[in-house]
């Protein structure tokens, strides 16, 4: 039922988030403080467009167009290269990469509900797309053509054809590095199923592997990606930093920072990453059978599932991996890929419980997408 009517709910919540972005635009004062901001009216797209590529949508549009500039490699060439590719058929690097966002947003959701294909597949769905950062995916940012790798990945795990899931791996791990932990969710399926597939297992690491190559040849430094974060603000060590660190740092800012917008922006990451966590956790538990502390000490468990531990164990790794540079920043956009939560909230029994969370998270997109769309930072 809710597969038949997916174009048309995905219809809905782009017409939703344009009318957000058109409100917000008469409402909030425009700040715009970002590198090349201005560039996004060249494409001569109405604002309620041009607004979805602020911030790092404007570098992956100049990327498409003239190649990395210094310090650039912090993004992956996946996808300007598809934009620099559309771009001759449509005449527009904008339009081209709305395109291939929205298009692969589509279709990803189309098999995920396929996946997961379930009386609750309903509430995973609408937990996706009224999460507060949920607009990324229909973006100039890598959100929408990372679901659908990510999505058709773990399709053709289940589907058991390997040769498909190296070739969506390879491209995951050319997308976003995060890609290149789907190392886990394929080693786990290949246990359940007692197989052995190296070509499988190493292509999420093929296709960082590609990356690493062309940084060396191109900078002298293959890990160009991870040393140039700096550059791009939000605080960012290329020296390991842990959580624990990492909290304190968050709790300094709460008792001593002045009560501005990146107070409320600090705030908001730290509440979306411990809810993100506790839920994931809370997961891993149920996937372990784990009911109650006792047993975690005594160390018994019985895997129920190690498709959905697989993917729980990828969501902690892409929730957890970002705090290693020590920062919260970006958190909630980052989120997104952490598919066991949307999951584990999907299977919440009382259905109260449900609607009101999924209410809460509609008016913190409501927010987020207003500032966002204005030009200033939110994750």
């Amino acid at each position: 039922m809710v597969f038949t009517f997916l174009p048309l709910i995905f219809l809905i919540w782009r017409t939703v988030d344009y009318w957000i972005l058109y409100i917000s635009s008469k409402i909030v004062p425009y700040l715009g403080f970002f590198p090349y901001g201005h560039e996004l009216f060249d494409f001569g797209l109405p604002q309620v467009s041009s607004a979805l590529g602020n911030f790092d949508g404007i570098h992956y549009l100049l990327i498409a167009n003239r190649g990395y500039a210094q310090w650039e490699q912090a993004f992956f060439p996946l996808y300007p290269l598809l934009i620099k590719f559309l771009t001759p058929v449509f005449d527009n690097g904008l339009i081209s990469a709305l395109i291939i966002s929205n298009f692969s947003f589509l279709i990803a959701i189309l098999l995920f509900t396929k996946l997961y294909n379930k009386n609750d597949n309903f509430w995973v769905l609408i937990f996706l797309l009224v999460f507060p950062t949920s607009f990324f995916f229909g973006a100039v940012y890598t959100e929408g053509l990372f679901f659908l790798l990510f999505v058709l990945t773990l399709y053709f795990l289940k589907k058991e054809n390997y040769l498909l899931v190296g070739l969506f791996a390879v491209l995951a791990s050319l997308t976003r590095l995060i890609g290149v932990f789907l190392i886990i969710p394929i080693v786990f399926h290949l246990i359940q199923k007692s197989k052995v597939k190296i070509s499988a297992i190493l292509s999420p690491l093929l296709g960082l592997g590609i990356y690493c190559y062309y940084l060396f040849k191109s900078t002298g430094d293959p890990f160009f990606f991870l040393t140039s974060q700096p550059i791009f603000g939000a605080n960012r060590s290329t020296h390991l930093i842990f959580l624990p660190q990492v909290v304190w740092r968050y709790v300094k800012i709460f008792i001593t920072a002045s009560h501005n917008y990146q107070y409320f922006v600090s705030v908001f990451e730290f509440i979306i990453f411990f809810l993100v966590l506790s839920v994931l956790i809370l997961d891993l538990f149920k996937n372990l059978g784990i009911k109650n502390w006792k047993l975690v000490r005594n160390l018994k468990f019985e895997i129920r599932n190690f498709d959905r531990l697989g993917l729980n164990l990828f969501s902690l790794a892409n929730i957890l991996l970002p705090t290693l540079t020590g920062t919260l920043s970006s958190i909630p956009r980052y989120a997104l890929f952490s598919l066991s939560f949307f999951l584990f909230l999907s299977e919440i029994k009382n259905r109260w419980i449900k609607t009101g969370a999924a209410i809460i998270f509609f008016l913190l997109h409501i927010l987020i997408l207003s500032l966002f769309g204005q030009g200033y930072f939110v994750s």
